[in-house]
């Protein structure tokens, strides 16, 4: 393995675990990172020649590497692979006694660039860095021999891969993968749509703050907006909402969504509505209706540093639009799955939003991504969902 050297002092985040090197940390007198093959193996060195861990390299990515071990020469080959996803594998059949979860986290599993979701004999996975894309066939042979799934699905059409200089596939590696399949999750039974679905097909990341959402559903009327493939909603629905609206764009989400009411005999408390979550949710305002639970859970409305004037806005129009649809003493709760969005910040957000609807909040809960997607916590951008269950009053 060549030598990736570092300037001085950049080693520092390596030592306390961080598994990013950027490209304005290398010394490219030393090292010219034009001289390396995007995906290839490295041993990582600091100013003084010293190594201190190893990665693979992108040279044309502002992520320039991606620490795999703390060791020396430790490649991203077949071996580390087996032990980092067999000890992945062990860890979710600790906690979950149904084979449907995130398998593998990238990060948070120290595997950079690879995420697998298992549901059931299947595998659907996204290879979202070159170091990844270039360990392919080896990723392929040992989810086969760990796992022994009937079928592995690529979904490599993820936006992260364009930043890495890769092409977007979807792509069976082997086997027969339906372009649906059942799952259960909190007791309930959904249909995931693999591949006309977001991403990997299903957001296993928010099965407790389902779980939590629907606590309060019994005899209410609950609004599950942006609701995609209606995981809230029928979530709550099974728990005995009185009636359920659900509010998305998409219609393949919405005909997901009478599909799962249907699969979990619901379908007479559940209305759908189509159109743009913001124009609806004022139009439904506008038009006097009311809830007593509601979820937004929309898009990571910022997606880049860049975005983040803008990604505020917008956070806290929709959450103001759900506190104006919410009963006095109803209950929201709104979710942010932007990296770039603390906590800290999504709470002053659903303040200025309550000042603006008029309306005082008392915070519920707090909540994040489920224990399938494990936290690394010398990086922050692994801890990217966040929640927060208020109660709205109107009352003065």
């Amino acid at each position: 393995m060549r030598r990736l050297y570092l300037k001085k002092g950049e080693e520092r985040r390596l030592r306390i675990g961080h598994q990013w090197i950027f490209s304005n940390e290398v010394d490219t007198g030393k090292s010219p990172l034009h001289d390396f093959t995007p995906g290839e193996n490295v041993t990582v060195c600091n100013s003084g020649g010293s190594p201190v861990a190893s990665a693979y390299v992108n040279p044309s990515s502002v992520i320039a590497a991606r620490v795999v071990s703390q060791q020396p020469d430790t490649p991203f080959d077949a071996g580390l692979l087996h032990r980092r996803i067999t000890e992945a594998l062990a860890m979710r059949q600790m906690i979950f006694d149904r084979p449907y979860y995130r398998m593998v986290f990238a990060e948070g599993d120290w595997l950079p660039g690879l995420i697998v979701d298992r549901y059931g004999d299947f595998l659907v996975a996204q290879l979202t860095t070159a170091g990844a894309e270039a360990a392919k066939p080896q990723i392929t042979a040992v989810l086969k021999d760990v796992v022994r799934p009937r079928g592995l699905l690529y979904r490599n059409d993820s936006a992260n891969r364009g930043m890495e200089g890769l092409k977007s596939y979807v792509e069976q590696a082997f086997g027969h993968i339906p372009d649906t399949l059942e799952i259960e999750e909190n007791g309930v039974r959904f249909y995931a749509p693999l591949m006309e679905g977001q991403k990997t097909g299903w957001f296993y990341d928010q099965r407790i703050n389902r779980r939590d959402f629907a606590s309060f559903a019994q005899g209410k009327k609950v609004l599950d907006a942006f609701c995609y493939a209606g995981g809230f909603g029928v979530t709550a629905a099974a728990a005995g909402a009185a009636q359920t609206t659900f509010l998305d764009a998409s219609p393949l989400a919405l005909q997901t969504v009478e599909a799962n009411a249907a699969l979990n005999r619901v379908s007479g408390s559940v209305k759908t509505v189509a159109g743009d979550a913001l124009e609806t949710l004022a139009r439904l305002r506008d038009q006097g209706r009311r809830y007593d639970v509601i979820c937004v859970d929309p898009p990571a409305f910022i997606k880049r540093r860049k975005h983040q004037k803008q990604g505020l806005k917008a956070y806290q129009r929709v959450n103001e639009l759900a506190m104006e649809l919410a009963e006095d003493g109803g209950i929201l709760m709104s979710c942010s799955c932007s990296q770039h969005l603390s906590a800290d910040e999504l709470r002053r957000v659903l303040n200025r939003a309550a000042r603006r609807a008029g309306c005082r909040i008392q915070t519920l809960t707090q909540g994040h991504q489920g224990p399938d997607h494990p936290v690394h916590p010398a990086m922050p951008e692994t801890n990217y969902l966040k929640t927060f269950t208020v109660r709205v009053n109107r009352t003065s």
